[in-house]
């Protein structure tokens, strides 16, 4: 017994010591993913952060549990509709799918929205995104909700994953003068999705 009870702590040290690996290669991950995104501002001609700026930007720890298989249904027959923005005008959206995933083994939907407009574009004909508000929404994060982007590529078999980690903020966050999709009702959610960006950290 003495015997089997050592095999049993050798593979939970074991299997422990994977599991830190695999956590530490993908906060790794996410910080490079961080790091680009904080570039991307400096890149942009219309972005509302410049260098000194950057540093203000912050997110939640890195948290593989916010990384999710979801199951996806596609919404072929959904009519293209237009969502509200922060400018008070409206833009036209489709509805492109639906997502299922569980927090907490609780389980949750979102709906993915593609723009008629961007699939006229080569670069962004492929791109969907999910707006969303969560429990965190107008607390620890952006009250007006936060972005997922996504391309039609990573919707495979009916699956795919939603990382939370990587849930950003619209330029609205910064600054005025942007014209920002709002979240639809839909796409409010209560459960507190702790992950990704966080409040701006400097004074508008």
């Amino acid at each position: 017994m003495k015997t089997v009870a050592h095999w049993l702590v050798f593979w939970a040290l074991i299997s422990y010591g994977a599991m830190a690996q695999e956590v530490s290669a993908y906060a790794d991950s996410l910080e490079k993913h961080r790091d680009n995104y904080r570039q991307d501002f400096l890149k942009s001609a219309g972005s509302p952060l410049k260098q000194e700026d950057l540093s203000f930007l912050r997110f939640y720890d890195a948290n593989p549990k916010f990384k999710i298989q979801a199951h996806f249904e596609l919404t072929p027959d959904a009519e293209p509709f237009t969502m509200a923005t922060s400018d008070g005008k409206r833009t036209a959206y489709v509805k492109f799918g639906i997502v299922s995933f569980k927090v907490n083994n609780k389980t949750y939907q979102l709906s993915v929205y593609r723009s008629p407009a961007l699939m006229k574009m080569p670069v962004y004909r492929d791109y969907v995104f999910i707006p969303f508000r969560d429990g965190t929404s107008g607390k620890e994060t952006y009250g007006g909700g936060r972005y997922l982007d996504f391309r039609l590529r990573d919707f495979q078999n009916g699956h795919v994953t939603i990382d939370f980690n990587k849930a950003y903020n619209p330029y609205c966050a910064y600054s005025d003068g942007y014209s920002c999709p709002i979240p639809p009702r839909e796409n409010h959610l209560t459960v507190r999705l702790e992950a990704g960006e966080k409040n701006y950290g400097k004074e508008r």
